[in-house]
């Protein structure tokens, strides 16, 4: 073996994935001759700390180490790819302080597990990307090394070939926007617009992602498009695919280790341009990021709920920033967030005008919002489908196109109460909510085949008897997408009824008069657009007690109304006095936000504020707080005790005495400008606590989607 001159960086600094706040900091280990050539910044190590092994990452190599004491080596590097980029490093760093979590568990998020076969270029199956080689230490450029650690910065973008033309992409749909010639020409020339892109009714949208993604590419750039779940997913890749070709993949959790971690690998050497993906995809390694784009920004499968519970709209933006990328936030609705950053100036609008608004929309009316409709069907507020809905979708059959009807629940009738005094109908063994059994959830026990069911323990309740007033008859609260489909069914004889809801979901449904019964958000694709659309139940939307209540009603019913053909109807079986139906009757979004987020500053909530919710025990919460230097500013509202189906952290679960201790709630309201203050605070507060091997840690998330 030849002998090996000295190291000139014999300093590796690594950062352990460790789970305790206080060990969130990096530490030197001594790199060993024979792993001289592979330790490279940004490689999975193992090293070991405290007397155990441990994973880890390569930050930057070092000539000198600042602690005087004796170093321990290096262990072994896992593999040779570097996998955690500058970029990725910086963002896990800042959306660790933003919501008072650990890089550890950020990165955790952010990077696959390796996956050896396919690492090392393994034979590929069918359909999952491109075929990969394996790569050496000096296939890609080095991460930066110094004392300094990996290089910061904004990125500065220029064509792929500086000497050469921009490739235009045909997308003439975006002339129908205010500005959206301005915003192709800015991505076109490597510039970083922020805009909040609202959607036309029946807007191709999934096409128009694509368009501004083919754009980014042509300037020899990356995008990275995300979406709430695998049906948009496969829709908006399908699009991508046939602009730019193999230099799109998708990532999401259902391809399976093998299949993911391949396609990951593709975007981090550079084979993939675009990546189109679900939450986790915001953390993808693109290359030189020119947009990021995130649709339909209010459904809660954004927020992870693993810790440090990080949302992928304020990552994507913290993202944005850094890189100096476009950010795009687009739907068919708004959220309060994203009115919030219109309104600071961070982000502008992409909209269309009132009149190129109003030949794509569907005409919407709620049956008897004016005294003459009124007259002419007194019961029509007072039913749950009146006469005008039945003489709307008749027409729309016998014209031979389609009818929607949007309920807010699947299942047959998910919800009982008694009939003389409405309480509502329990198991008398768990507590749990009665229905009535149906064709997706036939009854357990042995009883009546219409006998309540419990939902929780599956128990039949063949005598039921209320407590409160004795009563023994109950009625339907709610009444789910079978129990609608099967009194459609009997209204409309001999026309089909399909159904889209749970496990049976539809991505597209063939031409022709039918009847389509879907729960929100499982509506299927027309080709040409449904004649009509009802959307039913919408106190059961607007009545929910949560925060977001009136924004997620909004955003559910303009998804279903935006699938009805322009020349078509929309019938909102709701008060037309509610603010939140007016909005639908005018098609205004954007309105509505703002008048959302007026309210939310009026009373103290997010996006107008910054708020941590503090969960767990009452003596895991008080220890919290004795350890943080909060700000002055603070407000400390509660505790409240937690519903019985909330679960506390698992370190409070198994903590001996207080395994059994009810579950609190605190909340810490501090103003936007010192929410970094707060999150500071509460790192802190966590690192003296974990240091000192506290019991009963509380689980802390910033701006949670659970405060109302």
């Amino acid at each position: 073996m030849p002998e090996t001159g000295p190291i000139e960086y014999p300093i590796a600094r690594v950062l352990p994935l460790l789970t305790p706040a206080h060990l969130d900091r990096d530490f030197d280990y001594l790199v060993p001759p024979e792993l001289d050539e592979i330790a490279r910044p940004g490689v999975r190590v193992r090293v070991r700390f405290a007397g155990r092994l441990v994973d880890g990452y390569l930050l930057s190599r070092h000539a000198e180490s600042e602690h005087r004491g004796k170093l321990v080596r290096l262990e072994r590097v896992v593999s040779a790819e570097q996998v955690l980029t500058p970029e990725i490093l910086r963002l896990a760093t800042t959306v660790a302080a933003r919501y008072a979590g650990t890089r550890a568990d950020v990165l955790r998020l952010a990077v696959p597990p390796r996956h050896a076969r396919v690492e090392n270029g393994g034979p590929v199956e069918k359909g999952v990307g491109p075929e990969l080689a394996p790569v050496s230490v000096d296939d890609r450029q080095n991460l930066p090394v110094g004392a300094g650690g990996p290089a910061g910065g904004t990125a500065q973008h220029e064509p792929a070939h500086p000497g050469e033309p921009v490739p235009e992409v045909d997308a003439p749909a975006w002339h129908r926007y205010r500005h959206g010639d301005a915003f192709l020409a800015a991505l076109a020339n490597g510039r970083g617009p922020r805009a909040a892109w609202q959607a036309l009714p029946g807007e191709d949208w999934a096409r128009r992602l694509a368009e501004l993604a083919a754009v980014v590419v042509a300037g020899g750039r990356s995008a990275v498009l995300m979406v709430p779940d695998q049906r948009d997913l496969d829709r908006v890749l399908c699009e991508c695919e046939r602009l730019v070709g193999d230099s799109a993949v998708g990532l999401s959790a259902g391809l399976g280790p093998a299949a993911r971690y391949r396609r990951w690998l593709a975007v981090l050497r550079g084979t993939a341009r675009v990546v189109v993906g679900t939450r986790s995809a915001v953390f993808a390694p693109a290359a030189d990021l020119g947009l990021i784009a995130i649709w339909d920004d209010g459904d809660d499968t954004y927020a992870e709920p693993r810790s440090p519970y990080p949302h992928a709209r304020e990552v994507a933006m913290l993202r944005a920033h850094d890189t100096g990328a476009a950010f795009v936030a687009a739907g068919f609705a708004r959220t309060a967030e994203v009115q919030a950053i219109v309104e600071s100036g961070w982000a502008h609008d992409l909209l269309a005008d009132r009149a190129t608004l109003r030949a794509a929309a569907p005409r919407i009316s709620a049956p008897g919002d004016t005294d003459a409709a009124l007259e002419r069907d007194p019961m029509a507020r007072a039913i749950r489908i009146p006469a005008a809905a039945f003489a709307a979708a008749r027409q729309a059959l016998a014209a031979g196109a389609g009818v929607l009807v949007q309920v807010p629940r699947r299942g047959y009738v998910p919800a009982l109460a008694c009939t003389k005094c409405r309480t509502p109908a329990r198991c008398r063994r768990c507590v749990g909510p009665l229905s009535l059994p149906g064709v997706d959830r036939p009854a357990t026990d042995s009883g009546a085949a219409h006998s309540p069911v419990c939902r929780w323990c599956g128990r039949t309740e063949a005598a039921f008897r209320c407590p409160v007033c004795g009563g023994r008859i109950l009625r339907a609260v709610v009444i789910g997408a079978a129990r609608t489909a099967e009194e459609l069914g009997r209204a409309f004889p001999g026309v089909p009824i399909r159904g889209s809801s749970g496990a049976a979901l539809l991505d597209t449904v063939p031409p022709g008069p039918q009847v389509v019964v879907a729960t929100v958000g499982a509506e299927p694709l027309l080709d040409g657009g449904y004649g009509v659309g009802l959307l039913l139940d919408g106190w059961a939307l607007l009545g929910r007690a949560d925060l977001r209540a009136t924004e997620d009603t909004l955003r559910r019913w303009l998804s279903a109304a935006a699938l009805v053909r322009p020349e078509g109807q929309v019938l909102v079986m709701a008060d037309p006095a509610v603010p939140t139906v007016q909005a639908l009757l005018r098609w205004d979004p954007a309105g509505h936000a703002a008048a959302e987020l007026a309210q939310r500053t009026e009373v103290g909530f997010p996006p107008a504020v910054r708020m941590a919710a503090v969960d767990g025990t009452s003596a895991g919460i008080s220890g919290l707080l004795a350890a943080a230097d909060l700000p002055v500013e603070v407000e400390v509202l509660g505790p409240v005790p937690l519903p019985p189906g909330a679960r506390p952290p698992s370190s409070a679960r198994n903590a001996g005495d207080d395994a059994g201790a009810e579950v609190e709630r605190i909340l810490l309201r501090v103003p936007r400008r010192r929410g970094a203050a707060l999150a500071r605070a509460l790192i802190a507060a966590q690192s003296i606590r974990s240091s000192q091997r506290a019991d009963s840690p509380p689980r802390v998330q910033i701006d949670p989607l659970d405060i109302g």
